[in-house]
């Protein structure tokens, strides 16, 4: 793990090109289809959305989608797709909580995928979506298992060799969300840097806001 802050408007022109990635946020859509109700009156803030590769894929099921995230490279690229293939009822919302900056809106719910192991607190971020979710509605973090710090080629910016499940769990039990459920979303094989392959494995926990 590192304190340094990755530079991801360095990365976003290419980020899609990568097949993990665009296969990884798939699976995710598949694990949030399969765990909730998506609805075309479903408001969704998706945080850490980066080039849109889950907001997307949410969009045809529900209302709306706001895809929030502090990189200006990978909303540029998000908001290209949306210009070139003439999308409504998605947005892009530019916000670093590092800087202090306070989510706001109402949402039926929240989607990230991929992001918590880059914040700092995530227990105070996951207060934050509670605050802006509407009654009834859910959170879904899809994120990794303990992973060893062997993930990324590129640790820059990562606060989490993943996390324990039981201890994300107790995040959304403390912010106040019930019936809180896992799944796992994907597995994930690829090699480290000496070239030995290892598999990572990704949880989905959804908790509801009563």
């Amino acid at each position: 793990m590192t304190t340094e802050k990755r530079d991801f408007n360095k990365d976003a022109a290419a980020w899609d090109e990568n097949p993990g990635r665009v296969k990884m946020a798939h699976s995710a859509f598949e694990a949030i289809e399969g765990n909730l109700k998506l609805s075309k009156e479903m408001d969704i803030l998706d945080f850490g959305c980066g080039t849109g590769l889950l907001s997307l894929k949410l969009l045809p099921f529900v209302h709306s989608v706001t895809g929030a995230d502090s990189s200006t490279g990978m909303l540029d690229v998000l908001n290209s797709k949306i210009k070139e293939q003439n999308l409504t009822g998605i947005k892009t919302l530019l916000i670093d909580i590092d800087k202090n900056e306070k989510l706001t809106g109402s949402f039926d719910a929240v989607t990230s995928s991929m992001t918590m192991h880059h914040i700092k607190d995530p227990a105070v971020l996951i207060k934050h979506f509670y605050a802006i979710i509407k009654p009834g509605g859910f959170l879904c973090i899809a994120d990794l298992d303990p992973d060893g710090g062997k993930f990324h080629e590129n640790n820059d910016g990562v606060f989490h060799e993943g996390f324990r499940r039981d201890g994300m769990k107790k995040y959304f039990e403390d912010a106040g969300f019930t019936d809180i459920t896992d799944v796992t979303a994907a597995e994930i094989s690829k090699p480290d840097t000496a070239g030995k392959m290892n598999t990572f494995s990704v949880f989905l926990i959804t908790g509801k806001k009563v």
